[in-house]
């Protein structure tokens, strides 16, 4: 894989992190909340190992099922889908 998708996945990774993080502050003080379909997209546009680890870090989301399941299977579907197109290139 070229340099460009490592700087992208390191970028979304972070920023799927952050936002976690920004939404835990924001319901520990009642703050208006990032939108749980936000938190999926990141995850969904490759962030997802960094929402995940921002769910365990941060305590966040994890009463949720689909969170609890949702993530870590995207995070695997990710996963599957860059060694098939490495096989592939």
């Amino acid at each position: 894989m070229g340099n460009w998708i490592w700087l992208y996945l390191a970028a979304v990774n972070m920023a799927g992190f952050a936002v976690m993080g920004a939404d835990k502050r924001r319901a520990r003080r009642g703050d208006w909340r990032i939108p749980e379909r936000t938190l999926f997209a990141v995850a969904l546009a490759g962030g997802s190992l960094g929402v995940l680890l921002g769910m365990r870090l941060f305590r966040h989301k994890t009463r949720h099922w689909y969170f609890v399941i949702g993530v870590p299977l995207i995070l695997a579907a990710q996963v599957v889908l860059a060694a098939v197109l490495r096989r592939m290139l």
